[in-house]
């Protein structure tokens, strides 16, 4: 029996098998608040919520609100916040924090 999984990613790439976490930090001026992996990231912009899903295309934006970490098996880590910065380039999100002072 063949459980390989197909998937598509917004980029048109095609990956066999299993698709790979997120890598994902997450600091402030004092340090890392948050690292690790993670299987989908939430925030919002001026345009409203959105989604970062592994493989995603190359994509930076100010962020406000809060970020929402989810990763398998454990609960959904929200992170407050007023400003930031998310940049998501080769299956990394990077999120930096307190640009405004």
């Amino acid at each position: 029996m063949n459980t390989e999984k197909t998937t598509v990613t917004t980029t048109g790439r095609v990956i066999v098998g299993r698709v790979p976490d997120l890598k994902v930090v997450v600091r402030d001026r004092e340090g890392v608040l948050y690292e690790g992996v993670a299987q989908s990231v939430t925030s919002y912009n001026t345009t409203g919520e959105f989604d970062i899903l592994p493989l995603h295309a190359n994509f930076i934006s100010i962020i406000t609100g809060k970020i929402i970490i989810r990763s398998e098996g454990i609960s959904a880590r929200t992170i407050q916040l007023q400003t930031g910065i998310l940049k998501v380039s080769e299956n990394t999100v990077e999120v930096y924090l307190g640009i405004l002072r």
